[in-house]
């Protein structure tokens, strides 16, 4: 008997196979082969007396029976089992460490045959994570007939053929409300690790820039742990709202990866600049040359059912910056916490769900003189964005309604200096978001479907929300005029509802927003319609084509219209016809039966010249 398991496991299901349940008192292997034989032998007997040849038909019942009674087993009671050898093939170029170190520990812990199918597939899941394998195939077959009750783990793997892969694609910054066009080379498995390399170039317009390398290695015996490295150089335009630019050149490293537990390190060096020469006071001060040595500790759970749509779990994020770890004076010194919760409830009825959200953080220098010293202005917190608070996983960061980096501590500009008419005068030139070193978000969220139902089997859902966030200045002994008061008044609010398109690649937002709180200076309107898109969106040619394919056939099958396609071809008829025809309008009469209306109905389409 040999099982195989093709398909990842669903993506609820945990990854350690071991059931927490008792097992009920162990059946021996063997007494359970040895009942399907019996069944076997009786049937076998009853076709020899009867001495007719058995037909295909009857030995695919026989078979049925035998797979039945074996299902039903399975689900009754559970059968101990052993794995005796676990063997790999197809790996041509791939080292067997590599397929090992991913799978043998967890195969080897089962016991039953029961965890043994459910410990398959997640190591059928964890092979095809590894990006380096066309197609994955685990066959869990019987064992030596010496040693009874023993299982071996044939694992069968098809290594890529191509090597080499490309991407292009298009990608929105919902926060920053800017679009970039990127593209990426990636080459998998050069060594037989596992490793993958790759090369990316980001082009954006108005916001970033970025050119990056970098090389993942996975865990083998050698190395308990996944390894990762990275150079990047980037360039930030942040003129329109801080009036500075920012450029970075530095490297990332991957130290530790187990779990739900990440730590890294980033060491780069860090330009500001100001070419408008119209910053504020507070940006000035930072402006020229600084080095980033941080760690960086993130913790991670997310029990969410869904991503883009959560109806029911929860998900939490911690993460933790120490900055300054090198003796140098240029060194950047600063802590910075955060975290973030998301809790969603389902309620029972149009599928909806409310789901809650509580963000926070904060940053603050130490060293010498650290209570008289302003954090760092780029590792600030800045709120606002379109982004949705539901899907974004990531700290404080977002409160719908407000433009990116659009409310918080503000200082005015540099103030332009005029002459007209044998007089000088000075033209207000707008202020500078400066960020916060304290800062806490809040949101209240309902989805539920729509009536209609061709929208709730296209995933097209409505939802209303609430927002709230305070952004504060602790640094230069701010802290100690901060009260509950004040924290208080610094609250912004809004609230509001939309409609949401939730797709594979990003979830499209189109929301009114209301403004309920707002300061002077914050960039928040109110009654105004935002097109949001949650996640990076990305337009590739074969998929946008597909995607209008898919849309013109749920037209054609919902409302009886022409394909996209016909409806150009029509479109250009009307042109021609409007162009060559003169303006007479076309008579037109109610059909006088239901035979002429079906008549007419059937008709080629016409147009109106007019």
């Amino acid at each position: 008997m040999a099982v195989s398991s093709e398909s990842a496991p669903h993506p609820g299901q945990p990854e350690n196979p071991n059931p927490s349940d008792p097992t009920p008192e162990p059946d021996d292997l063997d007494d359970f082969e040895a009942e399907i034989e019996e069944e076997d032998n009786d049937e076998s007997d009853e076709g020899d007396e009867e001495t007719q040849p058995i037909t295909p038909e009857a030995q695919m019942r026989t078979d049925r029976v035998s797979m039945e009674s074996l299902f039903k087993r399975l689900s009754t009671e559970r059968v101990p089992v052993r794995v005796h050898d676990v063997l790999i093939k197809g790996n041509t170029k791939t080292k067997d460490s590599i397929i090992e170190a991913e799978i043998e520990e967890l195969l080897k812990n089962a016991t039953t045959v029961q965890q043994l199918l459910q410990a398959a597939g997640v190591a059928n899941a964890r092979l095809q994570r590894l990006d380096i394998f066309d197609s994955v195939n685990i066959t869990l077959d019987a064992g030596p007939p010496e040693l009874p009750g023993t299982a071996n783990v044939v694992v069968e793997v098809s290594e890529a053929k191509n090597p080499l892969t490309g991407d292009v694609g298009i990608f929105s910054k919902p926060e920053a409300r800017s679009w970039s066009l990127e593209g990426s080379l990636k080459l998998k498995n050069l060594f037989g690790y596992g490793d993958l390399w790759d090369g990316s170039v980001a082009y954006g317009w108005g916001q970033a820039s970025e050119v990056s390398a970098g090389v993942s290695v996975p865990k083998f015996k050698a190395l308990a742990t996944p390894l990762t490295a990275r150079i990047s150089l980037l360039s930030q335009d942040w003129l329109k709202f801080s009036s500075y630019k920012e450029q970075a050149l530095g490297m990332s490293l991957g130290l530790l990866s187990i779990g739900n537990h990440d730590l890294s390190y980033n060491l780069s060096w860090r330009t500001l600049i100001d070419p408008s020469q119209m910053a504020s006071h507070s940006v000035r001060r930072h402006l020229g040359h600084g080095l980033l040595s941080a760690l960086k500790y993130t913790f991670k759970i997310d029990q969410r059912n869904s991503p883009l749509r959560p109806t029911r779990g929860y998900a939490f994020l911690s993460t933790t910056h120490i900055g300054g770890l090198v003796p140098d004076n240029r060194s950047l010194r600063f802590i910075r916490q955060e975290f973030d919760l998301r809790y969603a409830v389902p309620l029972g009825f149009y599928h909806a769900a409310l789901n809650f959200g509580i963000s926070g953080g904060f940053i603050f220098p130490w060293g010498r003189g650290f209570l008289n010293t302003p954090s760092y202005l780029p590792e600030r917190f800045f709120l606002g964005g379109n982004a949705s608070p539901v899907c974004t996983l990531g700290g404080p960061t977002s409160i719908l309604g407000f433009k990116a980096r659009g409310l918080g501590p503000a200082e005015p500009r540099r103030q332009e200096r005029r002459n007209s008419n044998n007089e000088s005068s000075y033209a207000f030139t707008g202020v500078d978001f400066i960020g916060g070193d304290l800062a806490v978000t809040a949101f209240a969220d309902l989805s539920f479907d729509l009536p209609l139902r061709v929208l709730r089997e296209a995933g097209i859902h409505g939802h209303a929300f609430a927002c709230t966030g305070s952004l504060t200045k602790l640094t230069e002994n701010a802290y100690r005029e901060l009260s509950v008061q004040k924290l208080r008044e610094s609250f912004r609010c809004s609230a509001g509802f939309g409609i949401i398109v939730p797709t594979k690649l990003f979830r499209m937002e189109v929301n009114y927003c209301y403004i309920l709180k707002q300061h002077e200076h914050d960039q928040g309107k109110t009654g105004e319609i935002r097109n949001e898109i949650s996640e990076g969106m990305r337009i590739l040619t074969l998929r946008v084509v597909r995607t209008l394919q898919l849309i013109s056939r749920c037209l054609i099958k919902t409302y009886k219209i022409l394909p996209i396609s016909l409806l150009f071809e029509r479109s250009e008829a009307v042109s021609r016809v409007r162009e060559e025809t003169p303006k007479t309008p076309i008579e037109t009469r109610k059909p006088k039966s239901k035979e002429e209306s079906k008549y007419m109905k059937s008709m080629p389409m016409t147009f109106d010249a007019s």
